[in-house]
């Protein structure tokens, strides 16, 4: 076990907690765009709609959570600093959210996240640390970091602000959108899903809450499976942002996602890639491979035609330039496309 914390920091997550959340991220945090695709509510036959979490200024909705998280804390753990371990999107909104409020970070990751999201942490000017092959081995690292230096772990997923933070996403979808009756979710620890899923059905419990992911390395689902916390080996997948363990110790995504989600569905490697170029070129967006998760669940025909709105969280677009290069090289030739 990687580390442990005590029952009585189990503390239940209300949707008072997300509206506290709202007003405390909302001097950092700008309200994102809620945008209908007219090709996607065209394929689908209802009203689609695009929750644009890529626009903020580090590319993910991660912002959310770690801002809520290190604006939390005392005076005193700010002035000692904070550590984080990310695939890459969380490891940038801790280091970002740090800048703006002149706290020392330190961001440890696996030697397999993209050179897209190092070059974009080392831009931020954070401290970054490589250590292992898998987000819970740089978490390993970032707890011995809590240990030596007095850092305060800000943990990716698994802590009530951090989900707190993300769920101010599904406030802001039920306030332009009131009549939503879908909400398509891309699924990793599940920290965004477990906060999106408790704002809406606390308002509505009869909206579907769909999580998506990579066939490859779903940890989340198959410990859904098991009933509890398992660990896979990390693949290859163009969905990066969706590896990494739930921790074995897992306080409570793993019970709020087995709460709040009322479908799951796994991505083939090649609808995601297809998903991706789709984006590009039908909306000109950029999106990475686990946003790209909720438009391939649309495109293959995993949301039911009936009666409502959906919301697809577009939850990011770091990706690498030579990752789109050979996505729409493969786009093109499927589709007839001529250079």
């Amino acid at each position: 076990m990687m580390h442990s914390r005590s029952v009585k920091e189990r503390i239940d997550i209300s949707i008072r907690d997300i509206w506290e959340a709202k007003k405390r991220i909302s001097s950092l945090v700008d309200k994102t765009p809620l945008i209908q695709s007219a090709i996607l509510s065209e394929k689908l036959g209802r009203r689609v709609f695009l929750k644009l979490e890529n626009v903020h200024e580090i590319g993910a909705f991660k912002v959310r959570g770690a801002a809520n998280k290190i604006l939390s804390l005392s005076p005193e753990a700010r002035e000692r600093g904070v550590a984080t371990y990310s695939t890459g999107n969380h490891g940038m909104a801790v280091a970002y959210v740090a800048k703006k409020l002149g706290i020392e970070a330190v961001v440890c990751i696996s030697n397999r996240v993209p050179k897209a999201k190092v070059d974009s942490l080392k831009r931020l000017g954070t401290k970054i640390e490589i250590y292992g092959d898998s987000q819970d081995a740089a978490g390993e690292r970032c707890y011995e970091l809590e240990r030596t230096d007095g850092l305060t772990v800000i943990q990716p997923f698994d802590d009530r602000h951090v989900i707190a933070g993300q769920g101010t996403i599904g406030l802001e979808i039920l306030e332009e959108l009131p009549n939503v009756t879908d909400v398509i979710v891309p699924l990793s620890g599940g920290g965004l899903l477990s906060g999106v899923g408790l704002a809406l059905k606390s308002n509505d419990r009869g909206i579907k809450v769909s999580g998506v992911c990579m066939e490859k390395s779903a940890v989340m689902y198959e410990s859904l499976k098991a009933g509890k916390p398992v660990v896979l080996e990390e693949s290859e997948t163009l969905a990066d942002s969706l590896l990494g363990g739930i921790g074995l110790d897992n306080c409570y995504t793993l019970r709020m996602v087995r709460e709040y989600m009322d479908n799951a569905y796994l991505i083939p490697e090649e609808e995601i890639a297809y998903s991706m170029a789709f984006m590009m070129d039908k909306h000109r967006m950029i999106m990475e491979g686990a946003a790209a998760t909720g438009v391939a669940a649309v495109l293959g025909g995993k949301i039911p035609r009936q009666e409502g709105d959906v919301a697809v969280i577009i939850s990011g677009h770091n990706v690498d330039l030579s990752v789109i290069h050979r996505i729409i090289q493969d786009y093109a030739i499927c589709n007839g496309v001529s250079k």
